[in-house]
């Protein structure tokens, strides 16, 4: 068991961040995506957008696209 990977990752469980988009305060494991993850449980590790925000910005810059309507 490996008790000091253990702490670490539990101490990220109470930091919270607040999202540049749209300024909410989330937790920060479950509120971002994790960007790095070779570096290990560390809070520079999650990136400065939240969850939604992030969905909200692919879904309006995904091109579909589709065959035309000859």
């Amino acid at each position: 068991m490996d008790l000091d990977n253990q702490l670490k990752f539990g101490h990220l469980l109470l930091y919270e961040r607040e999202c540049r988009i749209c300024g909410e305060i989330k937790n920060l494991v479950d509120g971002f995506y994790r960007t790095r993850k070779d570096r290990g449980p560390v809070a520079a590790s999650y990136s400065y957008e939240c969850k939604e925000c992030t969905k909200k910005r692919v879904k309006k810059h995904s091109n579909i696209w589709e065959y035309p309507d000859w």
